[in-house]
């Protein structure tokens, strides 16, 4: 008699033949592709940079990329995972004619550029369109506005690329600017609207990037926020920065376009003894948490009046907030009675500041958005190329946000899937495996039971079905 000492059965291993996919998951990820109208928009947008006759098109190219980079992969060679489930995510192309693709488009990057810039937002428009009432774009009005994240971030690079060079905090690489949407509290995690490559010296305050990347994110919001004559309805936008974002320049073309802003602003130092002057806090409201509840011992007020603000936008605002110093933490000379003075200015139409103060601080959403991002393609730019980089970190946030768009428009108002990171998504869902079995020449493909996402999966395939129905009545070439 046999006895397994181990901590783990030991088991013989063999091959087969049957047809067995290892991330069987991503069938979600490539339903809502399809139902999407991904390959016509694709060959539409980009087919001039694959040959008229070639086997694979420009959705197949694209389209598995992204969806790889959404389950976990890193490399083009992490296609492999995809080629070994034909039956699943069908023929995918080589290595080389990837990076062949790649090759066209660096040779015309603004054509690209253009054609993956519409690509995304029709996709977008097609997606939020089947969000019906969690439309974001139906949600927004000028006192809730839809709320763009701006924030640059720092990407390592391990080999000489073009562009690459040190950056401030000693690296070697390039410094990105990242424009996303925030979906608010309990409504998903948001999604990525651009995704402008810097090199690695970039100045994370510079007015004309902030503009610049700016533009490229209202140019993918669907049309709900431009009025007949195509111009911004801008009141319907909320722009949230940190205090890079505080530019003059910058905070004044926001103003032109009639767009909101909420940023953080850096108290001059000689300003220190004013705020002093509103130390009592019989002039402070108490600040709110996330939730709306009051915090304990934290403060906000409006000091637009007492420490005055010159050549900024009419309307503006300064508001101050005061809450006890973090353990550990070195007081400044604004840190008043114990507490930590921190400050933002806005020229919302809302007058409350607790809520206004609220809203600003859950700008670290965004920071969440970024990681995900990294981990989603971002993180590890393959080209030595910079344009050739650009186009992969276009993608990479594509596949980041197929995933956003699942949780907006397959999952049920109140499902946990809706707040879940990339991390989770790929280790209990993607991951699932799966097998393929054909009967009555149907190919069907089963997972376990015992899945621990069985049921998110098959939530998800079912109002897929049912969107796709929906936008084949409404888009005639998904017909």
């Amino acid at each position: 008699m046999s006895k397994n000492t181990g901590v783990f059965p030991s088991l013989p291993v063999a091959t087969t033949g049957q047809q067995l996919v290892s991330h069987a998951g991503l069938n979600v990820v490539t339903s809502l592709v399809d139902a999407l109208g991904f390959r016509g928009l694709c060959e539409d947008r980009l087919g001039q940079f694959v040959p008229s006759g070639a086997r694979h098109r420009p959705g197949t190219i694209v389209g598995s990329l992204a969806v790889i980079l959404a389950g976990g992969g890193e490399h083009v060679s992490d296609l492999d995972i995809l080629r070994t489930g034909a039956g699943v995510f069908g023929n995918v192309a080589s290595n080389a004619t990837i990076s062949r693709f790649f090759e066209r488009t660096v040779t015309n990057p603004d054509l690209f550029s253009y054609g993956f810039t519409t690509l995304t937002r029709e996709l977008r428009s097609r997606a939020w369109e089947a969000a019906g009432d969690r439309n974001p774009a139906l949600k927004a009005t000028a006192l809730d506005p839809l709320i763009l994240d701006l924030d640059a971030t720092l990407v390592t690079s391990h080999s000489d690329k073009e562009k690459a060079v040190g950056t401030y905090k000693g690296g070697y690489g390039f410094a990105p600017f990242v424009a996303s949407v925030d979906y608010g509290t309990g409504n998903g995690t948001g999604e990525v609207l651009a995704v402008l490559l810097r090199p690695g010296n970039a100045g994370a305050n510079s007015a004309d990037d902030h503009i610049k990347v700016f533009t490229q994110a209202i140019a993918q919001l669907p049309d709900d926020f431009y009025d007949h004559k195509g111009k911004l309805m801008g009141e319907k936008i909320l722009v949230r920065t940190d205090s890079a974002g505080a530019s003059r320049k910058f905070l004044h073309y926001l103003s032109s376009l009639g767009v909101q802003f909420s940023v953080s602003y850096p108290v001059p130092v000689m300003k220190a003894r004013m705020v002093a002057w509103i130390n009592d806090k019989q002039y402070w409201q108490p600040a709110l948490d996330q939730s709306g509840d009051e915090r304990t011992d934290a403060w906000v007020v409006n000091a637009t009046d007492v420490l005055g603000l010159t050549d900024y936008p009419p309307g503006t605002n300064l508001y101050l907030r005061a809450e006890p110093l973090h353990p550990g933490a070195q007081a400044t000379l604004l840190d008043m009675d114990g507490h930590r003075v921190t400050a933002f200015l806005t020229n919302s139409p809302s007058w409350h500041g607790p809520a206004l103060d609220a809203r600003h601080r859950a700008r670290g959403r965004c920071e969440n958005r970024i990681k995900t991002l990294k981990n989603t393609g971002l993180g590890k730019l393959p080209f030595f190329d910079f344009h050739g980089n650009q186009a992969w970190a276009n993608i990479a946030a594509l596949a980041m946000n197929l995933v956003s768009w699942l949780q907006l428009t397959a999952l049920p108002t109140g499902h946990s899937a809706r707040g879940w990171d990339m991390k989770r998504w790929r280790y209990r869902l993607f991951a699932t495996a799966g097998k393929l079995i054909t009967r009555a020449r149907r190919t069907r493909l089963l997972i376990a039971d015992e899945a621990p996402e069985a049921g998110t999966i098959t939530t998800i395939l079912s109002a897929i079905t049912e969107l796709k129905n929906s936008l084949r009545q409404r888009v005639p070439l998904l017909a």
